[in-house]
């Protein structure tokens, strides 16, 4: 899991958050610290918060095989909020995040969706839906996945339809199980470019063969 560092010149937050069962996410200490809910004026503090909330929602979303979130449904979740210190992220905070991370300086880790479903580079439409992408992979590093899997199981010249890439049996232990079909097709697309694939069909109906 990805390493959350805390805030600093902050008191530290509490060693520890209990687990309620082995398969539930594992927050960071930072995660039980009232003031991390709140964005601080302070460059360097604001930048760590930033940092420190980037690492948070990748890690939760990897570990729950999640591609994307919609904000005003994930505030009510445990990510964004901590009944136990009566603490919860703000819409404008959690925007401003994903905005963050959507930059260069937040590693281009998140990218918004419009409201036509397309994906956005942090537009107004994007950001209004609150609906964005979340890059625990980003496309080219899901675009090395894929290659790299379909090296491993010996399917270079095959013809594969998007659903077995990312809805058989055959893949369903792969990190791309469940991938939504959009930001396969970006991924696909990365492939295509390196030469590395051909994509055929129309909407609805593709396939792709890797070389």
């Amino acid at each position: 899991m990805t390493s959350v560092s805390p805030l600093p010149g902050t008191p530290q937050p509490p060693s520890s958050t209990p687990a309620i069962n082995p398969s539930t996410f594992q927050f960071p200490p930072i995660h039980a610290f009232p003031p991390f809910y709140t964005l601080q004026p302070n460059p360097t503090t604001r930048s760590s918060q930033l940092s420190s909330w980037s690492s948070l929602i990748q890690a939760y979303c990897r570990h729950n095989h999640l591609f994307s979130l919609t904000l005003a449904d994930a505030l009510s979740t445990p990510l964004f909020s901590n009944t136990t210190i009566s603490r919860k992220l703000s819409l404008r905070d959690a925007k401003a995040i994903v905005q963050w991370m959507t930059t260069a300086e937040g590693g281009s880790r998140a990218e918004w969706i419009g409201a036509s479903g397309k994906g956005g580079k942090g537009g107004t439409d994007g950001e209004g839906s609150g609906r964005c992408w979340v890059y625990w992979r980003r496309p080219e590093e899901w675009a090395g996945a894929l290659e790299e899997w379909v090296e491993r199981t010996g399917q270079k010249g095959t013809v594969l339809t998007l659903y077995e890439i990312v809805e058989s049996d055959a893949t369903r232990r792969e990190e791309f199980w469940g991938m939504d079909a959009e930001l396969l097709t970006k991924s696909l697309q990365i492939c295509v470019k390196r030469g590395k694939a051909q994509v055929f069909g129309g909407e609805g109906s593709e396939g792709v063969k890797f070389f």
